[in-house]
């Protein structure tokens, strides 16, 4: 049976004509490529405008009976420019008219955020002399607009089984109405990866403007050690907690059917990027650390009660308290007599007093402390489970360096240990946490 490769382009990678040169190039260099998932231009300068962002502003003039004549013209002008350069014999005029007359008469959020990932997958099919296959057509969403993954990997297999080559747009699917629905922003990872299952690839490749994944943040740590290779779970805990490149939701897809997703760079074909594999797959230089990632702006509500252990309804009542005021629980550390809350400070600042006092009330604790503008870090390695004194080093990098830990939580899998500190501490601490492992 004929081994095929499922590649996804960012919108870095097919922001203009010269990128779409780049992409053409990678396709036809390996006939296993077969299937392509496309992204809607992104900027091609840091003063430039994604596609997507700004069809949300026309679909939000539209709905308020606003003209949105002067925006639509930028979209129709990078696409156009984009076909002149490339000399495609497609009549991308008229499908814009058609779009935004659709537009105009109401089209809904989703159909309008859609069209950049459409047109980009018109455009890369003509450019590379695949055939176009419209993602409403293969992808299900049931009637809650969540992914029915089984109909779907079903549709892919069969409709693809006399495509020999494809291109798919990303982003979105349809629901049992027939509805364009899309994913979460970023959400062509998500699609590449149902392809990939559907199809049963031997690798999904994942293209955008980086080589791969690095141990920190190169924003924050000069040079970070590359990434060659890295764990599902590993890449879920780091992307999770705000490590880029790759949307968290599109490792699930694949993940049961051990496809191996490599992050690779268009503007470097031939870096090696990141493989990211199954937990069962051999590592060659199995690390102690893979990666440090860490997320900003929590609230820790710490909550006291002698003998809490003995009150057995305790922890529901706390819980049913955040569930009823639709307040995301993060994490959840406690001891014998003492519990914290981890949460976004983003859901909780504006019901912050409310909750307090339904907790009072519920759950009557000796004491309740807030603490705000808290951070988490996340020190990701399946390496630790069999170190010795990981803990240790990380603590006296932080202690050595100023840095003083609020909270601490660990994992029964030993995969991550993960480290609260103040908003103010977060840089500091990553470079410390690094330097102590590169």
């Amino acid at each position: 049976m004929e081994e095929v490769v499922v590649a996804k382009f960012g919108g870095s990678s097919l922001a203009d004509s010269k990128q779409f040169t780049k992409v053409k190039d990678i396709v036809t260099s390996d006939k296993r490529r077969r299937y392509i998932v496309p992204s809607a231009p992104g900027k091609r300068s840091g003063d430039d405008h994604k596609i997507t962002d700004l069809l949300y502003m026309c679909y939000q003039l539209a709905s308020h009976g606003i003209n949105f004549d002067e925006v639509y013209s930028i979209i129709s002008k990078r696409y156009e420019d984009i076909c002149s350069d490339l000399e495609l014999d497609l009549d991308i005029k008229e499908i814009l008219t058609d779009i935004k007359y659709k537009i105009q008469e109401g089209a809904t959020r989703d159909y309008t955020a859609s069209r950049g990932e459409y047109l980009n997958a018109l455009i890369l099919s003509e450019y590379l002399g695949f055939e176009f296959v419209d993602a409403k057509d293969l992808i299900v969403l049931d009637k809650g607009d969540k992914l029915d993954l089984e109909k779907t990997k079903k549709n892919v297999a069969s409709t693809l089984a006399d495509i020999p080559y494809a291109v798919i747009p990303g982003f979105y699917g349809a629901n049992e109405e027939g509805h364009i629905i899309t994913f979460s922003r970023g959400g062509s990872d998500i699609t590449g990866s149902i392809i990939a299952s559907g199809v049963d690839a031997v690798l999904y490749e994942n293209w955008t403007d980086v080589s791969g994944f690095y141990m920190a943040d190169p924003r924050i740590v000069d040079n970070p050690r590359h990434i060659d290779t890295i764990t599902y779970r590993e890449l879920r805990e780091l992307s999770y907690m705000g490590a880029p490149v790759l949307h968290e939701e599109s490792i699930f897809p694949i993940k049961s059917a051990e496809i191996p997703i490599n992050i690779k760079n268009t503007n470097r074909p031939e870096d090696p990027g990141t493989m990211i594999v199954s937990e069962s797959a051999p590592i060659n230089h199995l690390e102690t650390i893979t990666g440090i990632a860490g997320k900003k702006d929590f609230t820790v509500i710490s909550i006291e009660k002698t003998r809490m252990n003995e009150d057995k309804g305790f922890f529901r009542k706390l819980v049913s308290v955040l569930e009823s005021n639709d307040v995301s629980i993060e994490h959840m550390p406690s001891s014998i007599d003492s519990i914290s809350l981890i949460v976004s400070s983003s859901e909780i600042n504006s019901k912050l007093d409310k909750v307090i006092e339904e907790i009072r009330i519920y759950c009557k604790p000796d004491s309740i402390t807030t603490y705000p503008e808290m951070a988490l870090i996340a020190v990701v390695g399946r390496g630790m489970i069999n170190t010795k004194g990981t803990s240790a080093k990380i603590f006296t990098a932080l202690a050595n360096n100023g840095v003083n830990i609020r909270m601490i939580t660990q994992g029964s899998s030993e995969l991550n240990i993960i480290i609260g500190i103040k908003n103010k501490d977060f840089d500091k601490a990553i470079s410390a946490i690094y330097e102590a492992y590169k």
